[in-house]
């Protein structure tokens, strides 16, 4: 890219932004993972791991905003929890609202319902059979300078 087309950060600005940490530290999401893992052992779906939970080594994060230039680096773990009316919704939410469907369905596509009731099963397991409350967990990440 040409010097002219960079974007230059004000000295006084900030850049925040979030993450999320390890899916071993995100419960339904991990509940979700495991449960597909032993349902397709040869070739488990991996979105989630992968993706939205795949950049979360704090230690990762800040030399790399700190290469980016800025100085000032901090990094705050929150943690929530996530809340749903039930083991099937989260598991809908995940298995079928999440580009984690496409990995279900391109190692067969009949498989996605039975895939979201593996899911559920095991949510529900570890959480109950009504509303379901899990640990959500990321990392909020602020630069400057």
């Amino acid at each position: 890219m040409s010097r002219a087309g960079r974007r230059r950060w004000s000295p006084d600005g900030s850049f925040v932004f979030a993450v999320w940490d390890a899916i071993e530290r995100n419960d339904f999401a991990d509940e979700v993972g495991q449960a597909l893992a032993a349902m397709f052992p040869a070739d488990p779906p991996r979105f989630m791991a992968r993706t939205p939970h795949g950049y979360h080594d704090v230690a990762l994060i800040e030399r790399e905003v700190r290469d980016a230039g800025f100085t000032t680096v901090t990094i705050d773990t929150v943690t929530a929890q996530s809340v749903a009316p039930s083991a099937l919704v989260a598991a809908t939410a995940y298995c079928q609202g999440t580009p984690l469907r496409g990995e279900i369905e391109a190692r067969d596509p009949s498989t996605l319902a039975e895939a979201t009731v593996r899911a559920a099963a095991a949510i529900a397991a570890r959480f109950g059979d009504g509303e379901v409350r899990g640990r959500i967990q990321a990392h909020v990440v602020t630069a400057s300078g």
